[in-house]
C-alpha cells in the first residue's frame, strides 16, 4: 500500500537510529570519562556496590593513614625513652664510680652528685616537653587513671592496655589465693642450740652471693642476728629474732629466692629447719598465686600480672599482703588508636604510657628516682649504694620494658596492620575498578559499532523518505 501521510519506514528508521546514536553518546561518554557508570541509569545495581566498596576504599586509606601516625607517635615516644635509658646509664655509672670509696675523693664525689642531680632533672625536663602534634607523651598524660587502689594493698600498679568499649571504666578484682613468701630458715628452736655449744663455721647463701660465717663458743641469740645482719648486703639474707630462736629470710619475695645455710667441714651441729619444721639446707621463697578479673596467674614473688583481650595489667603486692581480695577501677586514659576502617573496639588498639618523672620511676618496696638527688636517700653522700643500685635496676627495667612494649606494638601491631590494609585497598579497588572503570577496548568496538549504525540509520532514513516519491509515478508526474 503506498501512502504519503503516514512514512511507516521511515518512522521504523528513526526509532533505530534514535537507539544507536543513543548507544554512541553512551559511548562517547563512558570513553572520555573512563567510567562505565557516570549516573545511576547506566548500571543501578552496580552503583550502589560501587559506591560501597568507594566508601570502603576511603576508610581503609584512612586507617592506614591513622596507623602510620600511630607509627610516629610510637618512634617519638621511644626515641625520648632511648635518651632517658641513655641517662639512666650515665647515673649507674656516676653511682658505681662513687661506690669505689678507697680510691674517691670527696671532691669528685661531689662531682659526681652535681651530675647525677643533672641527669635526673632532665629526665623529668624530657618527661614534661616530649610532644606530638602539642599532646604530652611522657608526662603521664597518656598512661591510665585509676580509682580505689589501696596502697596498703598494691605497692604498684602499671596498666598497659585497657578496651573500655561501652563502658566508661574497668572493674578489676585481685583475688590472691596464696601470698608470696620468702624464703625462711630457722636455727634454735631445738633444746641445747642457743647459745652455741661450740664454735662453729657456716656458709650462709643467699640470692646476692654467699659468705662464711665463724660463730665462737657460747654465741647467743643477738650475736648470730648481728652476724647474719652484717653480712646481708652480700647475701640477701637477714636475721630477726622469733622468740629464743633466730629466723634467716631472703630479702626477696618468690621461688627465685633462696637461703642456704651449710656447716664448712669440721663444723657440726648447726642444724636448721624450714616452715614446715622439716631439717633442711636449703629452702626457696614462693611465688604469689591470684585470680585478676577471673584469670588465673601466678606472680613472680609480689609481681603478679594478667593479659587478656579487655586488660593488660601488671601489680606489685605489699608484702604486708596475704591471701585476700583487692580491687580498684580504670576510669580512663591511656592512648586510643583507630585502626580499622571501622568505628569499634575491635578495630581500636588502646596503649598505656607511664609518667618517667624521677618521682615515678621505681616503686614504694625499691624507692625512687628521686631520691637519688643531693640531700636525698640515697644520694652519694648517704653511702647507701646498694639501695640506690636497687632504685636505678628497677628504673631501667620500667624504661627498657616499656620501649620494649612500645616497639612490639609498632612492629606486631601496626606494621602489620598497614601490610594488611595495604593489600584491602588493592582488592578493594581493583573490585570497585572492574564495576566501574570503563573497559577501553570493548568500548571501542562498541563505538564503532554505534557509528557504522548510526551512519546506516542516516542512510535507510534516506531512502525511507524517498520513497513517497514514488508516488509521483502514478499521477503520471
Amino acid at each position: 500500500m503506498s501512502t504519503i501521510n503516514t512514512n511507516v519506514p521511515a518512522v521504523v528508521a528513526q526509532r533505530h537510529l534514535a537507539q544507536s546514536q543513543r548507544r554512541l553518546g553512551v559511548s562517547l561518554e563512558r570513553l572520555s570519562s573512563g567510567l562505565k557508570i557516570n549516573r545511576g541509569s547506566d548500571d543501578p545495581a552496580g552503583l550502589i556496590v560501587s559506591e560501597r566498596l568507594r566508601a570502603e576504599i576511603a576508610a581503609v586509606r584512612q586507617s592506614i593513614d591513622n596507623t602510620s601516625r600511630a607509627i610516629n607517635v610510637i618512634s617519638t615516644t621511644e626515641g625520648a625513652l632511648n635518651e632517658v635509658a641513655a641517662l639512666l646509664i650515665d647515673i649507674k655509672g656516676l653511682t658505681v664510680e662513687a661506690a669505689n670509696a678507697g680510691a674517691f675523693s670527696d671532691e669528685e664525689v661531689e662531682a659526681n652528685q652535681l651530675q647525677i642531680d643533672s641527669a635526673i632533672e632532665s629526665i623529668t625536663r624530657i618527661a614534661n616537653t616530649s610532644t606530638f602534634a602539642g599532646q604530652k607523651l611522657l608526662n603521664g598524660q597518656l598512661d591510665y587513671v585509676t580509682s580505689g587502689v589501696s596502697t596498703s594493698d598494691l605497692a604498684d600498679v602499671d596498666v598497659l592496655s585497657a578496651k573500655f568499649g561501652s563502658a566508661k571504666t574497668v572493674a578489676v578484682n585481685i583475688d590472691v589465693s596464696l601470698s608470696a613468701q620468702t624464703a625462711q630458715l630457722g636455727y634454735g628452736s631445738l633444746p641445747g642450740q642457743i647459745p652455741l655449744p661450740s664454735a662453729v663455721s657456716i656458709s650462709l647463701e643467699g640470692p646476692t652471693g654467699i659468705i662464711p660465717l665463724t660463730f665462737p663458743a657460747n654465741a647467743d641469740q643477738a650475736a648470730i642476728i648481728t652476724a647474719v645482719n652484717s653480712v646481708t648486703a652480700d647475701t640477701g639474707v637477714s636475721a630477726v629474732a622469733s622468740g629464743a630462736a633466730v629466723t634467716m629470710n631472703s630479702t626477696e619475695y618468690g621461688t627465685k629466692a633462696y637461703v642456704s645455710v651449710d656447716p664448712l667441714p669440721g663444723s657440726a651441729g648447726f642444724e636448721v629447719i624450714d616452715r614446715n619444721g622439716a631439717t633442711v639446707k636449703r629452702t626457696t621463697g614462693r611465688d604469689a598465686e591470684a585470680t585478676i578479673n577471673g584469670i588465673s596467674c601466678v606472680g613472680d614473688g609480689l609481681k603478679l600480672s594478667v593479659s587478656s583481650v579487655s586488660l593488660k595489667l601488671k601489680v606489685m603486692l605489699d608484702p604486708s599482703f596475704g591471701a585476700s581480695q583487692t580491687n580498684f577501677v580504670v576510669t580512663g586514659g591511656g592512648a586510643l588508636f583507630q585502626l580499622g576502617p571501622d568505628v569499634n573496639t575491635n578495630q581500636q588498639e588502646n596503649i598505656g604510657v607511664k609518667s618517667m618523672h624521677a618521682n615515678k620511676l621505681g616503686n614504694r618496696i625499691v624507692g625512687f628516682l628521686s631520691q637519688l638527688k643531693s640531700g636525698q636517700l640515697c644520694s652519694l653522700r648517704s653511702e647507701n649504694f646498694s639501695q640506690a643500685s636497687k632504685i636505678l635496676n628497677e628504673a631501667q627495667t620500667q624504661v627498657s620494658t616499656l620501649r620494649g612494649r612500645l616497639g612490639a606494638f609498632e612492629r606486631n601491631t601496626l606494621q602489620t596492620n598497614i601490610g594488611q590494609l595495604q593489600i584491602t585497598t588493592e582488592n578493594l579497588t581493583a573490585s570497585e575498578s572492574v564495576i566501574r572503570d570503563t573497559d577501553f577496548a570493548a568500548e571501542t568496538s562498541e563505538l564503532t559499532r554505534s557509528q557504522i549504525l548510526v551512519q546506516a540509520g542516516n542512510s535507510i532514513l534516506a531512502v525511507a523518505n524517498a520513497q513517497s516519491q514514488n508516488v509521483l509515478t502514478l499521477l503520471g508526474g
